[in-house]
């Protein structure tokens, strides 16, 4: 009796907590190979160092330049909130260590490989292995970490070919914006990304799981 007087309890408690929208941290990991839209010359390559065993990018040797063709699109469906996106990348030097970022409706919908708009220019943080990265705006004066203000609801993510043989492995978003990847802990993404995550009230075992994390 005791046992499910305290099932119950815990459950109330996560009802409050996804009706008040509040109480809990949101974070997605996905494979870059799962985009819903692959543009050529973007393609999925294979390495057995990545998460999933594939990553995605514009097949060519580093230091050839700039391709701005190509790109891979996500549609994500994600409760209200203000987001930081993590990469796990190669950049392996200065001529192949940038993509560029869109993610609608906070984003406007805007091609940055015509625009050339720097706002959207993600400056990767160069290395040969795999590693963490927070997209940024590699502005002229400098390189400042990006957040977004989604409404909750539909999204579209757009990471595009700026440079060729820059390589992604996966995207992580995450509702918190420290700067200290230590404090964030990106991940590979693992079962409890299985499921699509979408407005809060409308998916208690999603969230549910995110509260056992915690605890």
């Amino acid at each position: 009796m005791r046992y499910k007087t305290f099932v119950f309890s815990l459950v109330f408690i996560a009802g409050v907590l996804l009706t008040s929208g509040i109480g809990y941290g949101f974070d997605w990991a996905i494979e870059a190979e799962m985009a819903d839209v692959i543009e050529a010359p973007m393609i999925v390559a294979d390495d057995a160092d990545a998460s999933g065993g594939q990553y995605v990018w514009m097949e060519g040797p580093p230091a050839t330049g700039g391709g701005d063709e190509g790109w891979v699109e996500y549609s994500l469906n994600l409760p209200a909130g203000i987001y930081a996106l993590w990469g796990k990348v190669i950049a392996e030097d200065g001529n192949s260590d940038s993509f560029w970022v869109t993610w609608q409706p906070a984003d406007p919908d805007e091609d940055a490989q015509q625009t050339g708009n720097t706002e959207f220019r993600w400056g990767v943080g160069q290395g040969a292995e795999w590693h963490w990265d927070r997209i940024n705006h590699w502005l002229n004066g400098g390189t400042f970490e990006r957040e977004w203000e989604q409404p909750g609801g539909e999204t579209t993510l757009r990471i595009a070919v700026r440079e060729d043989a820059t390589k992604l492995d996966v995207i992580f978003i995450t509702d918190n914006l420290s700067e200290d990847e230590a404090e964030v802990s990106p991940r590979d993404p693992g079962p409890e990304d299985s499921l699509t995550p979408v407005e809060p009230q409308d998916k208690l075992a999603t969230t549910w799981g995110k509260l056992k994390q915690a605890w």
